[in-house]
């Protein structure tokens, strides 16, 4: 994972406020494309993609000012990231392409825990459900 963190970390510091306004514009048609998504052996990917971009929503719309930058940013990157079909490992070989795609949602997950359980809480969200352990 630290490789993986890493990886996040690098695209997230390239991520500018207007890049995530862009990303904004595009999410309600993404939020459909993930719920496409068909990952058996990542069950969780789709809940994940989905919470991540609600709170990426919800913070450049506003109505949650206190998710810090950097959570913001590794959410864009990893909406940006599951978004393209080529990444790490391509999406056309699926499995594998998938794996790199829960990974880099799980790396933001897990670098902002305790941000994102305060959001999913505030949403009445069960964090543990979001995260898998659940």
């Amino acid at each position: 994972m630290p490789e993986i963190a890493k990886f996040v970390n690098h695209g997230a510091a390239a991520i500018t406020p207007d890049m995530a306004e862009k990303v904004l514009r595009h999410l309600p048609q993404w939020k459909l494309e993930f719920t496409q998504i068909n990952a058996p052996k990542f069950p969780h990917l789709v809940n994940q993609l989905e919470f991540l971009a609600d709170a990426v929503e919800d913070a450049i719309e506003g109505a949650c000012k206190d998710l810090p930058y950097v959570a913001l940013a590794q959410a864009v990157f990893a909406l940006v990231y599951a978004h393209k079909k080529i990444g790490i490992i391509p999406e056309s070989i699926l499995e594998l392409g998938r794996a790199a795609d829960s990974s880099v949602v799980r790396a933001v997950l897990i670098q902002n825990e305790k941000t994102f359980a305060l959001y999913a809480t505030k949403q009445g969200m069960d964090w543990r459900k979001i995260t898998s352990q659940a």
